[in-house]
C-alpha cells in the first residue's frame, strides 16, 4: 500500500520514539535548515519532563539544536535517513518534488534503523508506509526490481512494498526487507562485482563467529542468478524496535576521533555496568578491529559498528555486520587502529591495547585466538559454497605478505609491538 494523498514538501516533520509501536511517543520537532542543507531538532514539552537525551550532543534542554555541519540531520536523527541506496531508491520510486534531507527523513519509511520514526503529524504518528513486508520467496522478485532500480526503469505500483528504503545504517549495495517467520532480515545483493559478494559476506560473517565475534545471524539465498545474503536485524525483537546509534554518531556526539580506542573508551564511559559487561564489550571491539586487518576489511567505517541503547540509557556493541574482504589491499581501516593511525597492522593493533581494557598478554591472546580461525578462511569459504576462482582472487589480499607474515609471527610467539 503506498500513502494515500501524494507527499508535499514541508519544511518542518516530527520525530517519534517506537521501541513499541502500539504506543508511539512524540519527541522532537524537525526543521529543514536551508543554511547548511541539514535538519535541526527541538524537543517537545513532554519529551523534555520525561524523556532521554537521543544522544549525548541533544541533551534534554529547550532549545533549537542545529547542525554544525553541511547536509547532516543533528545528533540520533541523522542515523534515522536512508543510505545511498536508500536515497537511490527514493529517488527511482518516489521522484519526491524536492530532494532535501527533510524529505529523505520522511520517505525512509515506517522501518528504518533503530526505533525512531519520523511523522507529518506532531499530535498522530503519521508516517510513509509501504504495506506488508516481502517473504523469502519474493527474492527473485526483488532482484529484478533492484535490477529495474539501477536502470531508472518504473517499478509497479503494486509492487513497490518489496523494496524498503531506509532499512540499514550505511552502505551503497542494494538491500530490501523481508518477513522471515514473523522476524524482519535484510537481504542484500551483489552490485555488479566480479565475485558472489554475497556469499562472500555470508562465508565472512560465519567465519567471524567461529573467532569468538558476536555476528549478525545470516544466510545465503540462492537466486535463480547467483546469491543474496539475508542478515537479521539486531534493532529489531520482535514487535520491540531498540534505540540505536551508529559509531559515527555516537563519537561525534561525544567530541572523539573515529578510532577503535575511542569507541572503546565510550564503552568504558557509557557502556552497560551488569557484570562488567563492558569489559568483554571492549575485548570484543578489539577483536573486531584484527580481525577486519587480517581479512582485508578495510571498509570498516563509522556506520559499520552501532551501539545499542538500553533502557538505562547505556550502550551496547551491537553484533557485527557489513563484515567481509573489500578486496582492495589497502593497508589502512577506515578507522584509527592504534600510534600509528590507520594503518592496518598488528602491531599499531597491539599499540593502545591498553585502551581496550587489555594487558599485552591478554591482547597478544586475542590475536592468536583470530590469526588461527583466519588462516582456515580458505576452507571456511570454499565449505560457504565459494568458488575456487573467488576464493583465489581474495587471496591475493588475505595472503599477501603483509597479512600473511603478521600471522605467522602471531604463530610464532613473536608479534611485534608497537
Amino acid at each position: 500500500m503506498t500513502d494515500p494523498v501524494p507527499h508535499r514538501p514541508v519544511d518542518r516533520l516530527y520525530l517519534w520514539l517506537l521501541t513499541r509501536p502500539e504506543q508511539p511517543l512524540p519527541i522532537a520537532e524537525l526543521n529543514l535548515v536551508r543554511s547548511n542543507q541539514g535538519v535541526s531538532l527541538r524537543y517537545l514539552a513532554a519529551w523534555l519532563q520525561r524523556g532521554f537525551p537521543l544522544s549525548e550532543d541533544l541533551p534534554l534542554i529547550d532549545e533549537e539544536f542545529l547542525p554544525t555541519e553541511k547536509g547532516v540531520a543533528v545528533g540520533a536523527v541523522d542515523d534515522a535517513r536512508p543510505d545511498r541506496w536508500g536515497e537511490r531508491v527514493i529517488r527511482c520510486i518516489d521522484k519526491p518534488a524536492r530532494l532535501s534531507l527533510l524529505e529523505y527523513l520522511y520517505f525512509a519509511g515506517d522501518d528504518r534503523s533503530g526505533a525512531l520514526g519520523v511523522s507529518t503529524s506532531a499530535e498522530h504518528y503519521l508516517p510513509r508506509r509501504l504495506g506488508p513486508l516481502p517473504t523469502l520467496d519474493e527474492a527473485d522478485q526483488i532482484h529484478g526490481l533492484i535490477r529495474k532500480v539501477q536502470e531508472n526503469e518504473p517499478i509497479p505500483p503494486e509492487q513497490r512494498r518489496l523494496i524498503s528504503p531506509g532499512v540499514t545504517m550505511g552502505g551503497a549495495r542494494p538491500k530490501a526487507l523481508l518477513n522471515i517467520a514473523g522476524d524482519q532480515w535484510v537481504i542484500k545483493f551483489a552490485n555488479g562485482e566480479p565475485t558472489d559478494t554475497p556469499l562472500i559476506e555470508h562465508a565472512a560473517m560465519t567465519l567471524a563467529r567461529k573467532a569468538e565475534i558476536r555476528v549478525a545471524a545470516t544466510m545465503a539465498v540462492t537466486l535463480t542468478h547467483g546469491h543474496a545474503v539475508a542478515v537479521k536485524r539486531f534493532d529489531r525483537n520482535r514487535d520491540v524496535r531498540v534505540h540505536c546509534l551508529s559509531a559515527g554518531v555516537a563519537l561525534r556526539a561525544a567530541a572523539e576521533r573515529f578510532g577503535y580506542p575511542e569507541l572503546a573508551q565510550l564503552l568504558r564511559r557509557k557502556g552497560v555496568t551488569a557484570g562488567d559487561l563492558y569489559v568483554g564489550h571492549m575485548r570484543e571491539l578489539f577483536r573486531r578491529m584484527v580481525f577486519n586487518i587480517l581479512i582485508d576489511n578495510t571498509d570498516d567505517h563509522e556506520t559499520n559498528h552501532a551501539l545499542l541503547m538500553t533502557d538505562a540509557q547505556q550502550y551496547e556493541l551491537s553484533p557485527a555486520y557489513d563484515v567481509l574482504p573489500s578486496g582492495q589491499a589497502l593497508g589502512f581501516q577506515q578507522m584509527r587502529v592504534g600510534e600509528h593511525e590507520a594503518d592496518s597492522t598488528l602491531a599499531n593493533a597491539l599499540s593502545m591495547s591498553q585502551m581496550f581494557g587489555l594487558r599485552k598478554d591478554d591482547a597478544v591472546r586475542e590475536l592468536r585466538t583470530v590469526t588461527r580461525v583466519v588462516d582456515g578462511w580458505k576452507e571456511h569459504f570454499k565449505a560457504c559454497g565459494v568458488t575456487s576462482c573467488d576464493i583465489d582472487l581474495y587471496a591475493q589480499q588475505i595472503d599477501r605478505p603483509l597479512l600473511r607474515e603478521q600471522r605467522n609471527e602471531v604463530k610464532g610467539g613473536q608479534p611485534r609491538v608497537g
